[in-house]
């Protein structure tokens, strides 16, 4: 998935300063880690399994297992060995790093969480909202006001109040928790992050940003629990600690030390920017994670010592496409294809002649209706004539109307009705089921999924997420979109769309026979809680 650029911004900060970063700072201390010991033992007095979540952003299946059938990923084939292995797990939708988590941490698709993905517009501030999506998206839209939106609005406010995060569900149970570089990190336990000086010229931020988290929460170089313990890689051109090596020491640092709490996400970043550059055949990055997970599984005393003291799980978040080459024109220009509207440019303030705004997520894109007295059949009658484009989506009523681009094929969906997937969800289905390539027996009442995985419920929970009147479109495989600023990948990786091979991700269990309900993210989270609960 697309990461959160929060990196992207403090280096490009730290370009335009000089000395001012060498100034000492002085890092509130965060809560002593004997706290972390855990609550959660039998009534015998044991010690009860701890459960680490290990994400690793665009881990793919075919890369797994590619690995291990080679004799090439010695820690994967171990958990494959001693756990289960799936490798067809639904990630969310849009396929974005934000909205990925907070489907993850809550067990909700986006309608239930509130996070559309890592840029889109909010009616209620007239702003679009971006995490961090690229360096000349991050200049364009205003450093402070992209760093405000990540460290800030995302938690605090982006993320519905109303709907739990694990760490707040294990908190009312008695668990600890814990998370090392999670996007989401909303919980009960108060914490710090610490703004370095070198900011205090470019952005408005407080020096210090209290939040809400995990009782522990390793957060890069801006909440570090472990200065006093470990030297650390969370400099400049380290990412700030937004790295796999930080998020791994301190992991191995809390195992070594029995600290662990009775939860731990555990975010391994890097795999992703290789895969964006090179494609979904890049292999090293996957190298690398396997040699993290030994690192992990001896940080124990052994691999079989591992499991015994823990469930250890090993999940990617979505796929990737790859990009056509330059030469084959991969990039859908949205503004060009909207030019006969008024398309606010990226950085620029709404006005009552805006027509249209976009929040392009690589291989998705939210368009926005505002001022124009079009009709979104309309809209998407000039989309629909861009044959690299494949779905567009919007609301009617109490439907959702899908339109098959280059092609007259409809398709209307609601959330109710006589025909049920094999996730129990019900639904009324009308037109042409090929739009969705949809598999449906009348007869048996059931419906199921093929190019799109569970495509109903997450095109559903995309278009219900946020207030506002709004058109979701997709692009063919091989293909991107772009605004005025949002980066392409050509001739490398790409994902945000529905397409099974940006949806399918795999997941290792290891440490437990026990598995999820069903084979999607939004149902880890349950699963994980009762993992926790029946202690």
């Amino acid at each position: 998935m697309r990461r959160i650029s929060v990196t992207w911004i403090l280096i490009l900060l730290l370009l335009v300063m000089n000395s001012a970063c060498s100034r000492n700072e002085t890092k509130p201390k965060e809560q002593d880690l004997n706290a972390l010991k855990s609550k959660s033992e039998t009534r015998l007095g044991t010690p009860a399994k701890k459960v680490i979540l290990i994400v690793a952003d665009s881990l793919m299946s075919r890369s797994v297992e590619k690995g291990a059938a080679d004799n090439k990923l010695p820690a994967f084939q171990f958990l494959m060995k001693h756990g289960r292995y799936y490798n067809d797990v639904v990630s969310s939708f849009p396929t974005m790093s934000v909205t990925i988590d907070s489907t993850l941490l809550t067990g909700e698709y986006p309608d239930g969480h509130h996070v559309p993905g890592l840029t889109w517009y909010s009616a209620q501030e007239r702003k679009v909202v971006n995490y961090g999506t690229g360096p000349t998206e991050i200049l364009r839209q205003g450093m402070n006001q992209v760093l405000a939106n990540a460290l800030i609005h995302l938690n605090s406010s982006h993320l519905n109040p109303n709907t739990p995060t694990i760490y707040e569900q294990l908190a009312k149970r008695g668990r600890t928790t814990g998370s090392i570089n999670g996007l989401i990190y909303r919980g009960n336990a108060d914490h710090t992050l610490s703004i370095p000086k070198w900011l205090d010229w470019p952005s408005s931020l407080p020096a210090e940003i209290k939040v809400k988290g995990p009782d522990f929460m390793a957060f890069g170089a801006l909440s570090n629990p472990m200065t006093d313990r470990l030297q650390l890689p969370v400099g400049p051109t380290q990412k700030l600690g937004f790295n796999d090596d930080y998020a791994v020491k301190v992991l191995n640092e809390l195992i070594r030390s029995d600290s662990l709490p009775d939860f731990m996400y555990v975010y391994l970043p890097d795999l992703d920017q290789k895969l964006h550059r090179n494609g979904p055949d890049e292999f090293e990055g996957v190298v690398k994670t396997d040699r993290q997970l030994q690192s992990i599984l001896q940080a124990f005393g052994s691999p079989e010592e591992a499991l015994k003291k823990a469930v250890i799980i090993i999940v990617g978040d979505s796929g990737v496409s790859q990009i056509l080459p330059s030469r084959d024109n991969p990039v859908v220009d949205l503004p060009k294809l909207l030019q006969n509207y008024e398309v606010l440019r990226t950085g620029e303030t709404v006005t009552e002649q805006t027509d249209i705004v976009l929040a392009v997520n690589e291989t998705m894109s939210y368009v926005y209706k505002l001022h124009t007295e079009d009709r979104f059949e309309a809209i998407a009658d000039v989309l629909k004539t861009e044959p690299r484009l494949d779905l567009i989506a919007w609301k009617e009523g109490e439907w959702v109307k899908v339109v098959q681009a280059g092609t007259s094929k409809e398709l209307k969906f609601s959330a109710a009705g006589p025909i049920k997937d094999r996730y129990r969800q019900s639904w009324t289905v009308e037109g042409d089921h090929q739009v969705l390539d949809l598999r449906v027996d009348t007869a048996a009442h059931r419906v199921d999924y093929d190019r799109y995985p569970d495509g109903l419920r997450r095109l559903w929970g995309a278009l219900h997420s946020h207030k506002s009147d709004y058109l979701v479109v997709t692009v063919k495989p091989g293909y991107e979109m772009t605004d005025l600023s949002s980066p392409n990948h050509k001739g490398g990786g790409g994902h945000g769309s529905l397409e099974r091979t940006e949806s399918l991700v795999p997941l290792l269990i290891a440490g437990t026979d026990r598995q999820p309900a069903y084979l999607r993210l939004k149902d880890l989270q349950p699963y994980l809680i009762r993992l926790l609960s029946e202690r």
